[in-house]
């Protein structure tokens, strides 16, 4: 017996459309190609002498038959897994299936997506292919898809953006990359003169010109002065050259899924700040700044490696900034800022008068450092715990530390408050974070 009309509706549902998997861009096996090669190169680096005396032992031929092997060898892995790396974009998660031997799927969840991130090394950029990075809620790796071509990476952005907004698949692909409005641009030059200006470059430039000579006065062994002086030499080249290599045309856009970042000399990002997901924003100020009122503003966005805002601006430029990734939220003057008590220097002489605090009735803000300032600013809504530790010396004293815990799994701290300051300041916070968290903006994109 059947029922009337369940049949027809049974046959009037419509099938699900099936998934259509994607591959990479046909220029992938090239990259992936190098990992058997690189196999060869580690074990020739891990053991030079023995690769030396193996070396001597070949003959020509043998030379040539081992390249015929090795060179296609490298070529047919990079082909076969490139041939089996597919994904595809469903209603609810973005797919990524992987390996050659053993198989991996991954099952990304599109609301989870917090972050896309298109980026172009110097090879892909003459190529024409970008690769995308997702951060995703709950994962410390990086998923990514190397490589795609650039428009079709940006369109895959796009709509993997749309429908996590809550777009409709077949409306998603006409939503497009949203446009962005130019907020900050930092111009080579004064990107260039701040790193002049920074202690750490000369630092790290005067121990790798001043401890390399020391170390051959004293041992006269080569291997120890190169030992020594190329860390130091690598170490000075990333805090100046590599530096300005990475943040050169710099600049910062708002749009509907965030504050945009594109910044790279030979190496082009294009980075997204998630909206919601800023935990705490720094506003550093180094000493040979000051003159020129400059700073820089740092970010910890959980669950994402996105760590730079701004790398030089005037500091009103850069709080109007700071105003859009956190609306709402005023920048303290210094003038607000209060000092702990004189007794605080009983504890830490001299550098307690870089510490202040000020609580407003939107954001948490402790200030430490007397050469290089740094103001730590916490939206109430984002602390996660509060703390007071307070050690037998500071008790002695009658003060105390309040530690506040963000989701990015950063600590700031109000160093050496009064005692019952601190104690108040404690109940309060934790009042303040509970109300905050009802009337703060929801984690999503374009909302």
């Amino acid at each position: 017996m059947t029922t009337p009309g369940v049949d027809d509706a049974v046959q009037e549902k419509p099938e699900k459309e099936p998934v259509t998997e994607r591959r990479l861009h046909p220029i992938t096996p090239l990259r992936r190609a190098w990992a058997p090669v690189a196999v060869v190169i580690g074990w020739a680096v891990h053991d030079p002498d023995q690769t030396q005396r193996q070396l001597t032992r070949l003959t020509t031929t043998t030379l040539l038959i081992a390249l015929a092997v090795i060179v296609p060898a490298a070529a047919l892995y990079g082909f076969l897994t490139w041939w089996f790396t597919h994904f595809a974009v469903t209603d609810t998660e973005l797919r990524i299936r992987t390996g050659l031997l053993f198989r991996r799927t991954a099952h990304i969840r599109l609301e989870r997506i917090q972050a896309i991130d298109v980026t172009q090394p110097l090879l892909a950029r003459v190529a024409g292919v970008a690769k995308l990075r997702l951060d995703v809620v709950g994962t410390d790796k990086k998923d990514e898809l190397a490589f795609l071509g650039e428009r079709e990476a940006r369109a895959l952005r796009a709509e993997l953006l749309a429908r996590a907004a809550g777009f409709a698949p077949e409306t998603a692909h006409e939503v497009g990359e949203a446009p962005a409005r130019e907020l900050l641009h930092t111009p080579p030059r004064d990107l260039a003169l701040s790193l002049v200006l920074t202690g750490a470059t000369w630092g790290s430039l005067v121990a790798a010109l001043v401890v390399p000579p020391l170390l051959w006065m004293a041992t006269q062994s080569a291997w120890t002065v190169l030992a020594t002086a190329l860390p130091l030499l690598g170490a000075a080249g990333a805090s100046s050259v590599g530096r300005f290599v990475s943040e050169y045309d710099w600049t910062v856009g708002e749009s509907p899924d965030g504050l945009r970042i594109d910044h790279g000399l030979l190496d082009r990002s294009h980075e997204t700040v998630p909206p919601g997901r800023v935990q705490t924003v720094r506003i550093v100020e180094p000493l040979l700044w000051r003159r020129r009122g400059w700073v820089r503003v740092e970010l910890d966005v959980a669950g994402s490696s996105n760590s730079v805002l701004v790398p030089v601006a005037p500091r009103e430029v850069a709080e109007a900034v700071v105003a859009r990734v956190l609306p709402g939220v005023t920048v303290p003057p210094l003038s607000a800022l209060v000092r702990p008590p004189r007794r605080a220097g009983r504890c830490v002489p001299v550098w307690w008068r870089g510490y202040g605090l000020a609580v407003t009735d939107s954001v948490f803000a402790a200030r430490q450092g007397l050469l290089r300032r740094t103001l730590a600013l916490v939206p109430h809504a984002k602390v996660q715990s509060v703390r007071l530790t307070q050690g037998p010396w500071e008790r002695l004293w009658r003060v105390a530390d309040v530690h506040v815990d963000t989701g990015a799994n950063k600590t700031v701290t109000a160093r050496l408050r009064d005692a019952q300051e601190a104690a108040e300041l404690l109940k309060a916070q934790a009042e303040r974070s509970r109300t905050g968290r009802k009337g703060a903006r929801p984690d999503r994109w374009m909302v």
